[in-house]
């Protein structure tokens, strides 16, 4: 339900939470860590890895989360279903910016290979900014939330190692 504002301010804001848009970002940079560049048309392989993994993983993250959340009590109804899907979309918004860094990589003039590393590194830097958005808007430091951006690239430079380790 919302608030009414008063005259001069500003309704209140829902809390919003990031930690699927993180996760999803995360997600996406293992998809394109761990593809290779095999069949005719690799770009396209990879953007539809990249959207159909993201629907895959927001599909268990909402039936785990109905699942886990239902046990022992009342029977679901479609509002709960679409709350709860409605909240874990950002897994599936998160594999977006990537698929369109694969999509546009032509246009760059890059080979696969650096198409690759161009999706991994938007990515990284998705991942990064909502990290850093979410707990900046939880309320945290400016510290806090270097920190937190410095923790995501930490795990994105993690799979930025294992793609180049595994993958060379």
């Amino acid at each position: 339900m919302k608030t009414a504002a008063r005259p001069g301010r500003a309704a209140p804001q829902r809390p919003r939470d990031y930690s699927g848009a993180v996760y999803g970002s995360l997600l996406a940079a293992s998809v394109v860590a761990g593809t290779g560049t095999p069949g005719p048309y690799p770009r396209v392989q990879l953007v539809a890895l990249l959207l159909i993994t993201g629907l895959v993983f927001w599909a268990a993250h909402v039936y785990a989360r109905l699942a886990g959340e239902r046990l022992g009590e009342q029977p679901l109804n479609g509002r709960e279903v679409r709350r709860v899907a409605l909240h874990e979309w950002p897994i599936v918004q998160a594999a977006v910016p990537p698929a369109v860094a694969v999509a546009i990589s032509p246009l760059l003039g890059l080979g696969l290979e650096g198409t690759a590393w161009f999706a991994l590194a938007v990515a990284v830097a998705e991942q990064i900014g909502w990290a850093s958005v979410a707990v900046r808007r939880a309320g945290a430091s400016l510290r806090l939330t270097v920190v937190a951006g410095a923790g995501n690239l930490l795990l994105g430079l993690i799979i930025v190692a294992a793609k180049a380790t595994l993958t060379h």
